[in-house]
Parts: structure tokens; sequence; C-alpha cells
């Protein structure tokens, strides 16, 4: 039978929905910051070689995430567009949640959510079971894979090549900023405090996010199943 969930009962379903888990785990939430003791337990299922995947919806993950993530092999990471559903599964349970698997929320938030039995709420846990694996397909995987520039991460990918029939060298419409930087001949970090100052990024401890300012200058954000989030800007852009 279905139960209801406060906040403290949610985080202690959430541990034992994770530290339970012996044939695969799936988390979805939009915000991703995890603290000490899920990080613990998702370690555990590393080693036990337990298959975990997480699924976020937000450019929110700060260098030292990335850094661990990238040593959890069976820990495979996604990212889904427009993500707002908060549901953590496992074989056994699903809980259905207001709460993200994010410390902030886990300690500070007034939160609910439902927890329902793989086997007593036959019917409801395969519903939700559907839609995760739904979520799952839809999503990018991403490979964790920064570029450090000491507090907030830009990812750095090759763009797309734009044909130029008058000249044997590559032109490129959009570049990502740490090309940009090369181009204005300047470094990442003082490229991105450049167009943090000017308004075309926003620094959320220690995460840039694009402004509308910055879209209607042309940047945009993208992001790569390979290398994960990132922003590409106008060529010609001026900062």
């Amino acid at each position: 039978m279905a139960k209801f969930l406060d906040t403290t009962g949610v985080n202690f379903y959430l541990q034992n929905l994770i530290k339970d888990a012996s044939v695969q785990l799936v988390l979805v939430s939009p915000y991703l910051q995890l603290n000490d003791r899920i990080r613990e337990l998702l370690e555990d299922k590393n080693r036990l070689k337990i298959d975990v995947r997480i699924v976020y919806g937000k450019v929110e993950l700060r260098p030292d995430e990335i850094t661990w993530l990238r040593n959890l092999d069976l820990v495979r990471t996604s990212f889904c567009k427009n993500l707002h559903a908060k549901c953590y599964m496992s074989e056994h349970g699903c809980i259905v949640t207001s709460m993200n698997l994010y410390e902030f929320s886990q300690v500070n938030n007034n939160e609910m959510g439902i927890y329902f039995d793989a086997t007593d709420d036959r019917q409801l846990y395969s519903d939700a079971k559907e839609e995760v694996q739904r979520i799952l397909r839809v999503s990018d995987t991403v490979r964790m894979s920064a570029e450090r520039v000491e507090d907030p991460p830009i990812v750095s990918v090759e763009p797309t090549p734009l044909p130029n029939p008058d000249s044997s060298e590559k032109k490129y419409d959009k570049l990502t900023t740490s090309k940009l930087a090369k181009q204005m001949g300047v470094k990442t970090k003082e490229l991105l405090e450049k167009l943090i100052a000017t308004g075309l990024v926003e620094d959320k401890d220690g995460t840039p996010y694009l402004t509308e300012k910055g879209k209607a200058a042309g940047g945009e954000f993208r992001t790569s199943p390979r290398f994960g989030p990132y922003f590409i800007w106008p060529a010609d852009l001026m900062v």
C-alpha cells in the first residue's frame, strides 16, 4: 500500500531504496548535488556492480561532482531537457516526490512524496516504471568531462565547421567559450568573467547560466552526449 512521506520520510526511504537495490537503481532529478551519505551509498552500489542510472535536467554540476561521477564505472549519467519530475526507483519500490536530489532541498525545504512497493502496488509501480523508462530513452547519455577554470566548469567541444568555398581553412559560425577565448587571445576564465560582467552569463553559486541577454547576443546552451553541457557564441562576439 502506498505511503505518504514528509521531508524526513522522503530522505529515509530514499536512503533505504538506494541501499537495498540489488539489480538496478534509477534516480531522476532536475537538480543534482549529492550529499555525503548518498555518495557513499552510490559508491557501494558501484563496488557491488549494480546498474545505476542518474537523469538530471539542469546545468548544476560542480567540478568535484563531475570528477566523482567519472570514477564510478557503473553509474551512468544522462541529461534530459525540460526535466521537472523527481522519481527514485529500484526493483523493490519507487518514490515520487517534490524533492530534488539536491543537498539543500534535503536539509532545508518542506517536501512531500509517495512511496509505493513493486509487489504490493504492482500496477502503480508498473506505470511509474514505464514513464521512467521513457525518460531514459529520451535522455542524452553524458560522459563527465569538464575543462576546469578554477571555479565554474566550461565544457569544450569542437563545433561543426561551416563550408567556405573561398578558403581551405575551417570557418566557424559559432565557437565554444574556450575556442572564442583562444581567438580573442585571452584565457577562458578571463572571457567568462567578461561574459558575467556584461550580463551575458550569470554566475549562480559557481555555476554559469546563460541569461536572456546572452541568448539575444547569439549565445546558446548545448549538451553533448560525449562531453556534457556547454555554451557556444557567435564567432564575432564583442565583449
